[in-house]
C-alpha cells in the first residue's frame, strides 16, 4: 500500500515568475513547506497577505518525526481552522508513567483540571500534521486566498538588500530569480538559508545517540507516555514508548555515543532490540527507522534585516520534551500577526524586533529545559548517575522526589514576561493570565473562551462596562463582554479574576495578554494598543 509520504501532494508546475522578463517581487516568500512554514503561510493568508512557499520537495515528510503536539499549538491551529481534524486523527493523551528497571515509580497527569477544550497532548505523525495543513491551504485557495505552494523549487542563492531579498531558485526546468519584501526561512536545523548568509548556530551537542523506530503492531498498551530508566531490555540506557494513529508505535532506545549509525539502523540490528523490549511473540513491522543525536542550539538573532528565521532553522532542542515542532508553531503564531501589520503599514518595522526578543526568550526556555532533561537522562559522570538513581528510587515512595525526575520536561506555552509589548500589570489578578501570558481557556456557555477570541486585537471584559468596540491606531478592537455568570463552574473567575470583581483584558492577535485593568479606560487601552504595536510609549 502506498504511504501518504510517498505521494507528490504539491508537484512541480511552471510558474509565471519563470517567464517574467525581470524578477517578480512578492510581499512574503517562505522557504520550507514543513509544519512551521505551512503554519505561517496559513496565518498570513488569513490576514490577507499573499504568500509564496518554496520547497525542494513535493510531498510531506517521510517517517513520523515530530509526533507530540501540545495543547497550546492545538489552540493555535484551532484559530487557523485546522485543529479539529488533527485532534480527530490523533491519539489523545494526558497521562504518563515512569519506570526504573522493571518498577513503575510514579505516574503523572499533564492536565488535571477541567474546563479546557483541548487535551494536554495528541500524538500524530508529522506527515499527517503536514497533510492537514496542506488541506487547509487548499480550502483557503478555494476561498481566493493567495498561497502559491511550489514543489521542487530549491533556493540556491539568497541576497539581502535594505528593502528586499533576492533569491535564485532551481527547478526541473532550470533556474529563475524572484524577489521578496520579506523572506521567512523555515528550512530546518540544517538551514541552507542560514548557511548561505553565513549566520551562526551555536550551542551544545550531547554525546549520545538514540534510535527511533516506528513499528506497526497490535498492542494493548494504554494511550500514555511510558518512559524507562535502565530497563532490562536496554540495560544502562533509557527507552520511550508512544502510541500513534493507524496502529503505529514510536519507540526510542538510547544507544550510547560510540556507535556505527549505519549499522545500528539496519533491520537485522533493530529488530532484535525491539524483540527484547516487546517480547519474541509480538508481531510487528518496521515502518521507519532513524538515529538522532541530542543538540541544543540557536541563532543569536532570529531577524536579520528582511530575513526572518523560524522553527528549527532558528533553534534546535533534543526531542525529549516535544519542544521542537511545538515551539516552531508558536514562532509562527508570534510572527504572522506582526509581519501582517508591518506590511499593511499599521505597525512600525520595529515591531518585528519583538519577534526576535520574545521567541528568543521561548527558545532559551526550551533549551534550558531540554538541556536539563538530557543531563538527567544521560548522566555523564558516575556521581551524576548515582544522584539520578537515588532520585528515581526515592520517587517510588516519596512525592517530594518526583519533581526532580526528568524524563523530558514536556512542552508548555511560553509567557513573554518582560516583553516591551506588555503594559504594566494593573490588575491584582491570577498570575497565569498576567501580561505576556497566553490566554488560558475556560468554558463559556456551551462553548470555550479561546474560540471566541479570533485572531485580531480584542477586549475581554468580565463584569465590566465597555463599548462594543473602540478604535486605536487605526485598529478596530471589538469587545467580548462576559460575566462570571456565563461559567457556573467558576473557572472563568479563577483564571481571569481571582479575588477581583471585574477585569478588562487587551488581547493580542496571537491570544497573548497585552494588558489588563480593573475597569475600562479608553485612554489606557489606547496606550496599551500603541505599546503592543511596538510604538514608543511610556510604561
Amino acid at each position: 500500500m502506498t504511504k501518504i509520504f510517498e505521494t507528490a501532494l504539491y508537484p512541480y508546475a511552471r510558474s509565471a515568475d519563470q517567464d517574467a522578463a525581470i524578477p517578480v517581487r512578492h510581499p512574503v516568500v517562505i522557504i520550507g513547506a514543513g509544519p512551521v512554514g505551512l503554519t505561517i503561510a496559513i496565518d498570513l493568508a488569513h490576514k490577507g497577505v499573499p504568500v509564496v512557499v518554496l520547497d525542494d520537495n513535493d510531498r510531506v515528510s517521510s517517517g513520523s518525526r515530530a509526533i507530540c503536539f501540545a495543547k497550546r499549538p492545538l489552540e493555535i491551529l484551532d484559530r487557523l481552522g485546522c485543529g479539529q481534524p488533527m485532534v480527530d486523527k490523533g491519539v489523545v493523551w494526558n497521562k504518563g508513567k515512569v519506570f526504573f528497571g522493571d518498577r513503575r515509580i510514579y505516574e503523572f497527569n499533564l492536565q488535571p483540571e477541567d474546563g479546557h477544550q483541548r487535551p494536554a497532548f495528541i500524538n500524530l505523525q508529522q506527515y499527517y500534521f503536514e497533510l492537514h495543513l496542506l488541506e487547509r491551504i487548499r480550502d483557503l485557495q478555494a476561498e481566493g486566498k493567495q498561497i502559491d505552494l511550489r514543489g521542487e523549487n530549491k533556493v540556491s542563492a539568497v541576497g539581502t538588500h535594505d528593502d528586499h531579498v533576492t533569491l535564485e531558485v532551481d527547478t526541473p526546468e532550470g533556474p529563475y530569480n524572484v524577489e521578496a519584501d520579506w523572506l521567512i526561512a523555515c528550512d530546518g536545523a540544517g538551514s541552507p538559508t542560514r548557511r548561505m548568509l553565513g549566520l551562526d548556530f551555536v550551542g551544545r551537542v550531547f554525546e549520545d545517540n538514540f534510535l527511533i523506530a516506528d513499528v506497526v503492531m497490535q498492542a494493548d498498551f494504554p494511550t500514555e507516555r511510558w518512559f524507562w530508566f535502565d530497563p532490562a531490555f536496554n540495560k544502562g540506557q533509557s527507552a520511550l514508548l508512544h502510541k500513534q494513529p493507524d496502529g503505529v508505535w514510536r519507540i526510542d532506545l538510547q544507544l550510547g555515543w560510540d556507535i556505527d549509525k549505519a549499522e545500528e539502523k539496519k533491520p537485522e540490528n533493530v529488530i532484535p532490540r525491539l524483540k527484547a523490549m516487546l517480547g519474541e511473540e509480538v508481531h510487528f513491522e518496521l515502518e521507519w527507522v532513524s538515529i538522532y543525536t541530542f543538540q541544543c542550539r540557536r541563532m543569536e538573532q532570529f531577524r536579520h534585516g528582511r530575513v526572518l528565521f523560524a522553527g528549527d532553522s532558528a533553534h534546535q532542542v533534543s526531542p525529549f520534551g516535544a519542544r521542537g515542532a511545538n515551539s516552531g508553531v508558536q514562532d509562527a503564531d508570534n510572527l504572522a500577526w506582526k509581519l501582517a501589520l508591518v506590511i499593511d503599514g499599521t505597525a512600525p518595522v520595529a515591531l518585528l524586533d519583538s519577534y526576535d526578543t520574545e521567541r528568543a526568550h521561548g527558545a532559551d526556555e526550551n533549551i534550558l529545559n531540554s538541556t536539563r532533561s538530557t543531563d538527567f537522562i544521560t548522566p555523564k559522570s558516575e556521581a551524576s548517575r548515582i544522584f539520578r538513581d537515588a532520585v528515581l528510587d526515592l520517587s517510588e515512595k516519596y512525592a517530594f522526589a518526583r519533581p526532580l525526575v526528568n524524563s523530558g520536561r514536556l512542552s508548555v506555552p511560553c509567557t513573554y514576561d518582560g516583553s516591551a509589548l506588555n503594559s504594566a500589570d494593573a490588575l491584582d489578578g491570577p498570575a497565569r493570565s498576567r501580561p505576556g501570558s497566553p490566554c488560558p481557556d475556560a468554558p463559556i456557555g456551551d462553548g470555550f473562551l479561546l474560540s471566541r477570541l479570533g485572531q485580531d486585537f480584542v477586549l475581554l471584559t468580565i463584569d465590566a462596562e465597555a463599548p462594543d468596540k473602540i478604535e486605536a491606531e487605526g485598529i478596530q478592537v471589538r469587545n467580548i463582554a462576559l460575566s462570571v455568570a456565563d461559567d457556573p463552574s467558576g473557572q472563568l473567575k479563577a483564571r481571569y479574576l481571582g479575588d477581583c470583581d471585574s477585569a478588562v483584558y487587551l488581547i493580542r492577535p496571537d491570544q497573548h495578554v497585552a494588558a489588563r485593568f480593573p475597569a475600562f479606560d479608553k485612554d489606557r487601552i489606547a496606550r496599551a494598543v500603541r505599546r503592543a504595536l511596538g510604538m514608543e510609549v511610556e510604561p
